[in-house]
């Protein structure tokens, strides 16, 4: 018996993804195989694909051919010897960084993430990614209280919706950076929004918040948006970034600024989130922080945007959506039996 995964093997755009058939196998020694219900689309997928990441320890020396794919849920198919913490039939996620494009996958059961059965899975697949990063950026790193004023630069992807909706339930004053043609979904979360192509998103600011700005939320990393938005803070302002620098040489400077921005006696904070801390030292915060995000998608406080549902096997058509610039919110890939889920694919 076979499956099916979408496997790169050079790099490029989305039309050197493949479909390629594996034997389904009995799970090994501590491994669990999963049928996958639903991956996410995200944009390391993309520079995964085209061998362009920078600085992602789990990326430099990605030997090809691979499967490409940051975050799944699935059912639990079937358990390896001396498994013991899930059985076959439970819900799981899964952050796989690299392997998510697949029917079928197999994955060590110490690094499982649970999930309700109740919860659809193409709502909650992009909580395993893009709605930890916004989470964990706004309330572990930035520490966004109440009442505060924050901006949010890349405010309509599938992290900065997550961060729209977890600021305007945080109770934040949200100002929100995006162009012209997604400005309905910030201010549909309360956030007055900027467009980055003709206003001056500094001005802007500097004339409505003379006190300044508690925090910003940037998911650009775009050095010279960086320092205009740094300046914006007030002191004891915070300020995050996370995302993908441009070029090398620009990743350099910005680890320059962050490092100058951090210096004793300059009343402000700027970090850089990532999170491969996941994989290289304490796993309970994220579990933690997904329990808590399943729990608010199950009471209907959250609900990520999805724009577009495309089988598992259309993952090219896929990227190629998502590289389009045109998306707001998440896009989603989803097993054979959900096809009948296809909804409002904008073409």
């Amino acid at each position: 018996m076979k499956y099916r995964r979408l496997i790169v093997r050079k790099h490029g755009g989305p039309e050197v993804l493949e479909v390629a058939e594996n034997e389904l196998r009995p799970p090994r020694k501590g491994e669990v195989r999963i049928r996958v219900l639903a991956a996410s689309v995200s944009r390391p997928d993309v520079t995964a694909r085209r061998g362009e990441a920078l600085y992602s320890g789990t990326f430099l020396g990605q030997k090809l051919p691979f499967t490409p794919g940051y975050s799944v849920i699935g059912e639990v198919d079937a358990v390896g010897e001396g498994v013991t913490q899930v059985q076959p039939g439970e819900r799981v996620g899964v952050l796989t960084v690299i392997g998510g494009y697949t029917e079928v996958l197999y994955w060590r059961a110490d690094r499982l993430i649970p999930v309700p059965a109740a919860l659809d899975p193409v709502l909650a697949v992009p909580l395993l990614l893009n709605y930890i990063v916004a989470y964990q950026v706004m309330h572990r790193v930035a520490k966004a209280r109440p009442g505060e004023k924050a901006l949010i630069i890349g405010a309509s992807g599938g992290i900065g919706t997550a961060l729209l909706q977890l600021g305007q339930l945080a109770g934040l004053e949200m100002y929100a950076i995006a162009s012209q043609s997604k400005h309905a979904i910030l201010t549909e979360y309360g956030a007055t929004p900027i467009d980055y192509r003709s206003q001056d998103f500094a001005e802007i600011i500097r004339q409505r918040e003379p006190g300044g700005l508690d925090v910003v939320l940037d998911g650009m990393m775009r050095l010279e948006m960086m320092r205009k938005a740094l300046a914006l803070l007030r002191r004891g302002g915070r300020m995050v970034s996370f995302g993908e620098p441009a070029s090398r040489s620009e990743l350099y400077r910005i680890l320059g600024l962050t490092l100058r921005a951090n210096l004793p006696g300059s009343g402000k904070s700027l970090s850089l989130y990532g999170t491969s801390s996941y994989f290289l030292f304490d796993q309970k915060p994220y579990l933690a922080d997904w329990a808590a995000l399943f729990r608010l998608l199950g009471e209907g406080k959250i609900k990520p945007v999805i724009a577009a549902r495309f089988p598992i096997l259309q993952a090219a058509a896929a990227n190629a959506l998502l590289e389009s610039g045109q998306v707001t919110g998440n896009v989603v890939l989803v097993a054979p039996d959900l096809d009948t889920l296809l909804i409002d694919l904008p073409f």
